[in-house]
């Protein structure tokens, strides 16, 4: 389980294909939470497991066992995303040089400063509109079917972001449009200042809204009719 806070930013510094997927490596500076082999990490809101830890320069190293504490130079994290992963999410789009946003799971004393993201991502969104004078604001294509879940002033999760929802607008088609405004913190400290018109973005629908709609979808077909 994840929060939405972002805690740190990350560069992807190789990607390499291999049979049992793609593995991407990807380098951080200081960070309270340092990854271990095993610990899960939301990367661009994308749950991934860490699969080995070392420091720039190093590969085939001797694995860094330190726990906790600030991070004093570049940290090397590589992940293992099989072909499922790559197939319903933009971790394929990834390369040497991308920005990515990184979270660690939270434990039971974490603060939940956003809502509850469990980096299962529910598809792909598209960037259609940016406002950039004065508020900024992100307008953002849902894929088909999430838009009933969305909820003017609820909670969403963009690239591992938790934001409110500042405007919904239903459309023809099964087609739902957002608004997201994003303040100078959350411009300073994640990679969503970088997005334009016609970037995709992993989009998390709020897990309450969704187990309410599956009860209610589930009710209605069992309530007795006439």
């Amino acid at each position: 389980m994840f929060t939405g806070l972002v805690q740190a930013l990350g560069t992807v510094r190789s990607v390499e294909d291999g049979r049992a997927g793609r593995r991407i490596r990807i380098g951080f500076g200081a960070w309270t939470h340092l990854p271990e082999p095993g610990a899960s990490i939301a990367v661009n809101g994308c749950c991934l497991t860490v699969a080995a830890v070392e420091r720039s320069g190093e590969r085939n190293g001797e694995h860094i066992g330190q726990r906790g504490g600030s991070v004093g130079g570049e940290i090397v994290a590589a992940f293992d995303a099989i072909p499922q992963t790559l197939a319903v999410t933009a971790i394929g789009a990834l390369a040497q040089g991308s920005t990515v946003n990184l979270e660690h799971a939270a434990t039971a004393s974490t603060y939940l400063g956003g809502h509850v993201v469990l980096g299962h991502v529910d598809g792909l969104a598209k960037v259609v509109g940016l406002e950039t004078h004065g508020e900024w604001r992100l307008r953002v294509a849902l894929p088909a079917g999430l838009g009933r879940l969305a909820v003017d002033k609820g909670s969403i999760a963009l690239d591992g972001v938790s934001l409110t929802i500042a405007r919904v607008e239903d459309l023809s088609g099964d087609r739902t449009v957002i608004d997201v405004c994003l303040i100078p913190e959350t411009l300073a400290r994640t990679n969503l200042g970088a997005r334009v018109v016609g970037d995709a973005m992993h989009v998390e629908m709020d897990h309450l809204a969704k187990l309410v709609a599956r009860q209610m979808e589930r009710w209605q077909a069992t309530a007795p009719r006439g």
